[in-house]
């Protein structure tokens, strides 16, 4: 078979289930079903790392593009409303705030809200800056509403393993075989080293056009098969473990995540419908993987429902996460810790792009390069953000705090932090995934305080501010005081 700028692509062969298989499955039977043949190699004996249970607000897009139902899906995924993240004991222990996916106050060609707000804060007027935002409002207040015109922006936290499940069924209605069995080898064609075929354990062979690599950290076809190679950033992201353990519920359901700092790393709770996702990051150079363990199961409410499971990785980037004619995606692509619910996200985006771009004819390398170019980028953007709230901290009593506060940075952050420190500026390019409002509600969160802001604020009198102020407050605060709380609008919702 040779592999010619003629050759046509239309046998694709996803190996790996779990959420990025499955996810890719669903993607590609629902929008080039008709003109590919598309197989997905999964092993039931083989377990998926399944704890990626928080989103952001892309996922509700994607499934637009699904046209799944938000109540069906909810309810086969046990799945609650996330408005945002409190991030706890962060820059200092005892801090708190949250960084919500809403719009923080309104904005004017010639600045953000944030200049007006610093200008009132200066002349003591004006009240916290989650006040002016409907979401962290409503987060902090517990609770939630949304219909066909609510103007809400949210996620969600979902059951990883129901959830692919879920996009299991929708992918075999629309063709997709599933195909059950560990794949034993990996076949290249002798001159160019593309992918021709998988060998599966029980002899049978699976030959394809274009493979998508969705084997997690191994990167079995990626990285073991095509050598693509690997970026380290965890001398940025020094974390390198993760113990998980799933609990009984005890209260209503947040809507939100929380993750809250410790001397080594942090702990995540995330609210389910009838359980609750624990976890706790680590680096393994400031705590033993024993005391990780006590530590984790003394910091949950309710009983263990599992044991707690130890996932090892190393934060980067594959280098090329298209190589020949492999795609990578989830953790076979790469992996920034969880702080910020991005992994869901990037397989999203990353069979997104593969469709826009899909190399009916031919794999040429200009396609190729341009998707690993989006890809490096997007993640770099995202990877920066993570960082963020690492070296923005004025903990300086542990050890590994210390040594984030201090690390150097990447020149990108870098940047981004003198331009908020000097003059309250927060820019978004295109690449961006977290926006304006998501920078600066970190930024203020972590205590970084701006020098000096744009005084477009000094054209207006700050009784008539403070009115304006106070409106936009008032507003808020009364819209979602007449909202039902999270857990009584989930009850009536989508119970599962």
């Amino acid at each position: 078979m040779s592999h010619s700028d003629a050759q046509t692509i239309k046998r694709v062969v996803i190996a790996g289930g779990g959420t990025a298989g499955w996810v890719a499955a669903a993607a590609l039977s629902k929008h080039l079903g008709p003109l590919l043949d598309i197989v997905l190699i999964e092993s039931d004996e083989i377990g998926t790392v399944g704890v990626g249970e928080a989103t952001i607000p892309t996922i509700r897009t994607f499934h637009r593009f699904l046209e799944l139902d938000e109540r069906d899906f909810m309810r086969a995924t046990q799945a609650t409303f996330k408005l945002g993240i409190a991030f706890e004991n962060w820059a200092r222990r005892g801090d708190r705030y949250i960084h919500s996916f809403g719009r923080v106050g309104q904005s004017i060609w010639m600045g953000d809200f944030q200049h007006m707000w610093l200008r009132a804060r200066a002349e003591g007027v004006g009240g916290a800056l989650g006040d002016y935002c409907f979401e962290l409002t409503a987060a902090e207040a517990g609770r939630f509403a949304t219909g066909p015109d609510a103007k809400i922006n949210y996620a969600y936290h979902l059951d990883a393993s129901r959830y692919a499940l879920f996009l299991r069924q929708f992918s075999e209605a629309r063709g997709v075989t599933r195909v059950e069995g560990t794949i034993g080898q990996v076949h290249q064609h002798p001159e160019t080293g593309f992918i021709e075929a998988l060998d599966l354990a029980d002899g049978r062979r699976i030959e394809g056009d274009l493979f998508i690599d969705c084997t997690g950290f191994r990167g079995l076809l990626i990285e073991q098969t095509l050598k693509a190679g690997y970026e380290d950033w965890s001398h940025w992201l020094p974390t390198n473990r993760a113990l998980a353990v799933q609990t009984k519920a005890v209260q209503p359901a947040l809507p939100y995540t929380r993750a809250i700092a410790h001397e080594a790393g942090w702990q995540w709770q995330i609210p389910l419908q009838h359980r609750v996702g624990n976890g706790l990051v680590y680096c393994s150079d400031y705590l033993s993987d024993d005391a990780a363990h006590a530590k984790l199961l003394a910091h949950i409410d309710g009983e263990t429902i599992t044991d707690p499971r130890l996932i090892r990785y190393v934060t980067g980037r594959r280098k090329r996460v298209w190589d020949k004619n492999c795609v990578a995606l989830g953790l076979a692509s790469g992996f920034v810790e969880p702080l910020e619910s991005t992994s869901i996200h990037l397989i999203m985006i990353g069979i997104t792009r593969l469709i826009q771009s899909f190399p009916f004819s031919g794999i040429k390398p200009a396609l190729v390069q341009h998707y690993n170019a989006l890809a490096e980028t997007e993640l770099e953007r995202v990877r920066d953000f993570i960082i963020l709230h690492y070296h923005l901290t004025k903990r300086s009593d542990d050890p590994f705090w210390d040594r984030c506060r201090t690390m150097d940075i990447p020149a990108t952050l870098a940047q981004r932090i003198a331009l908020f420190r000097e003059a309250a500026l927060t820019p978004q390019t295109a690449d961006d995934l977290f926006q304006a409002d998501s920078w600066l509600q970190v930024m203020l969160g972590q205590r970084l305080e701006p020098a000096s802001y744009h005084h477009m604020g000094h054209m207006l009198s700050i009784e008539h501010m403070q009115r304006a102020l106070d409106d936009l407050k008032g507003s808020i605060a009364s819209a979602v005081a007449r909202m039902p709380t999270h857990q009584a609008f989930l009850d009536g919702y989508c119970a599962s």
